[in-house]
């Protein structure tokens, strides 16, 4: 939570150079402390565990989050019951009435599909839309973020000759520093990668409305966000558990597919070792740091 000091403090202003979210007494006045609401648009096959991937996040915050489940209409999972969705999901048109002050669009397994070859694909663009003028900030990961880079901004993926799995290292962009949705974050860290595709990292630096926060030289573009803070889009997935990419490489093994062993994960390289969880600590400061700065400080008290 943000520091209260009296405006003329000359404490302040070191503070400020050392990025510190100070909060002047006027303003901290007139807050009004309500719970966020946030609804998340679940499109992972695993649905339960994805929902405590985020949920272990959303949670480690002072804040009080009500968490609102979306699911497609127009594709039916086939990963998670029908007796799940009915009970913990709700479809659009039942909140599209509605303000939420933060959204997540989470990833799914389709990139090699075409945006518009995916059965939900208008589905998807119609609740991002939506959002324009419904929801303070949007939190996108990763196909969620090639598909809102996509649709906002247009960027296209592009394929990888294999997939990308593994731990890879990131570097913040000097100039990026001082970015909210930075705090706390070291000049390099590492977070988990999952996909087929990528975006080229010439198309964000040439786009004038998108930030590119970080980025790795095996797995490129990862942090972006539009320079407004209503979109951030994070092309891997920080949320992702200790053991979530061992699991994904076995079912991809099950199914017989040609896969490398995810890159940087495995201890020594070898699968039959326990990987180590070495990215919590900036998953928990990602969450935190976009629901405080971009979605509780930035929402009215009282939508009109």
């Amino acid at each position: 939570m943000p520091i209260n000091v009296p405006r003329n403090l000359p404490a302040k202003d070191v503070l400020e150079t050392e990025n510190i979210f100070v909060m002047e007494d006027e303003r901290a006045t007139m807050q009004d402390i309500r719970p966020l609401n946030i609804v998340i648009l679940n499109l992972m096959p695993e649905k339960e565990k994805t929902e405590a991937h985020l949920l272990r996040l959303l949670g480690n915050s002072p804040l009080q989050v009500n968490i609102t489940f979306l699911r497609t209409v127009s594709y039916e999972p086939k990963n998670v019951s029908r007796s799940h969705l009915e009970a913990f999901y709700t479809d659009f048109d039942s909140i599209r009435h509605q303000r939420f002050d933060g959204m997540i669009i989470t990833g799914a397994p389709i990139e090699l599909l075409t945006f518009e070859d995916v059965l939900y694909w208008k589905e998807i663009t119609t609740i991002m839309d939506w959002a324009e003028t419904n929801v303070t900030s949007s939190l996108h990961i990763c196909w969620g973020a090639q598909a809102a880079l996509y649709h906002l901004y247009g960027i296209q993926k592009v394929p990888l000759e294999q997939k990308c799995s593994g731990i890879f290292r990131h570097r913040i962009d000097p100039a990026m520093r001082n970015v909210e949705l930075l705090r706390g974050f070291d000049d390099e860290f590492i977070a988990p990668h999952s996909r087929y595709t990528n975006i080229n990292i010439q198309e964000p630096e040439g786009n004038d409305d998108l930030l590119l926060l970080a980025s790795s030289k095996e797995a490129g573009p990862f942090l972006l966000m539009s320079k407004d803070g209503r979109h951030v889009m994070a092309t891997g997935h920080l949320e992702y558990d200790t053991a979530t990419l061992k699991e994904e490489y076995e079912r991809d093994l099950d199914r017989g597919l040609s896969v490398q062993i995810p890159a940087h994960y495995f201890p020594n390289n070898d699968p039959s070792e326990e990987p180590m969880n070495r990215w919590r600590s900036h998953a928990h400061l990602l969450f935190s740091n976009w629901l405080n700065y971009y979605v509780y400080q930035q929402t009215p008290f009282e939508w009109r």
